[in-house]
């Protein structure tokens, strides 16, 4: 039976490779000369570091446009809010996301049952299984989740026949 899995997973190593180039610039631009301002990674979370929340947008905003120049969605980031760390320092958590949670994976199921398409959406751990009896009705499948989920950077693997 034709089948094919939506995910959502990041590519782990052109994101890494967009926070060294950040650190990197982070290092030359004359308005991080004498700051805290710096970026590391562990895993799949980003932290961000600065002075002031200003200088953490900014590290952001660089970060953001590296990981666009490296084709990577910008939407696989999630965002924490700013901390305290001692002193006048502020750092920022940023989460690279991986895999779909179960409510989006029950909205993508309910999706494809309301549409009257003859496919079947099966969740298995942190992504959605869909398989059909047509190639067709997986292809309208793929549209359809594409159109209607639009927050969240989904990527359709494993297409079989």
């Amino acid at each position: 039976m034709p089948s094919f899995d939506t995910v959502c997973e990041a590519n782990l190593v052109e994101v890494k490779n967009a926070v060294e180039n950040t650190a990197k610039e982070i290092g030359t631009r004359f308005d991080f000369k004498g700051t805290s301002a710096a970026i590391e990674i562990k895993e799949r979370e980003i932290t961000l570091f600065g002075d002031a929340d200003f200088q953490l947008q900014q590290v952001e905003d660089i970060l953001r446009n590296k990981l666009t120049k490296r084709n990577v969605d910008v939407r696989f980031l999630d965002v924490g809010k700013p901390q305290k760390v001692g002193g006048d320092k502020v750092k920022q958590v940023v989460k690279v996301r991986n895999g779909i949670e179960s409510e989006l994976a029950k909205k993508i199921q309910k999706l494809l049952k309301e549409s009257k398409l003859k496919v079947q959406g099966a969740i298995q751990e942190d992504k959605v299984r869909v398989s059909g009896a047509k190639r067709d009705d997986l292809q309208a499948a793929m549209a359809l989740i594409r159109k209607d989920v639009t927050d969240v950077p989904l990527s359709f693997d494993n297409f079989r026949d």
